[in-house]
């Protein structure tokens, strides 16, 4: 059985940087985050109903790199990032991502911390809210009982304590 780590987090904490990376040290496949792809392909600003295409999106890449996957598989985001974006920007969530955030189990989360620095990107709005955003994400995975852990650290460092919070989690 495989299992699912997400990657999840504020904007520029290095997410796809860490997934990236625990893919190449467990060996297997990784899921890129969808709405990057989706949205330097967009005309204009995106939309609530672009929120929903790309969760879709992200929901089939992810079944595609599931069936490639050995023993793990690293997705960079998950649902809960659409979520958390959606309620803050548009005061909800579409009934279609919140019904697959309860169908899609992972089975361990990693919440990337905000100790990186800030790098400019278009695709990114909230410099000043990165800590709001970080709450919100660990408050979610606590309120919902899921298990995670906070990675913390720059370059090699950050990846040798995610990859001790997989080894650890799954060892117990």
């Amino acid at each position: 059985m495989i299992k699912k780590i997400a990657v999840i987090g504020p904007e520029s904490t290095g997410k796809s940087e860490l997934s990236a990376q625990l893919a190449r040290h467990y060996d297997t496949e990784w899921v890129p985050e969808y709405a990057r792809f989706y949205l330097d392909r967009l005309p204009q600003a995106y939309t609530q109903e672009d929120l929903l295409e790309i969760a879709k999106g992200q929901i089939e890449w992810e079944k595609d790199k599931l069936e490639m996957a050995n023993e793990w598989l690293i997705c960079d985001t998950n649902l809960i990032v659409i979520k958390v974006w959606s309620d803050h920007k548009y005061g909800n969530t579409d009934p279609f991502i919140e019904e697959q955030l309860e169908k899609i189990p992972y089975d361990f989360y990693l919440l990337s911390n905000i100790d990186l620095p800030w790098r400019d990107d278009p695709q990114r709005e909230h410099p000043q809210l990165r800590k709001h955003f970080l709450e919100v994400y660990e408050n979610y995975l606590i309120e919902h009982k899921l298990p995670y852990k906070l990675v913390s650290g720059i370059e090699d460092i950050r990846l040798a304590n995610a990859v001790q919070a997989i080894d650890d989690f799954f060892t117990k």
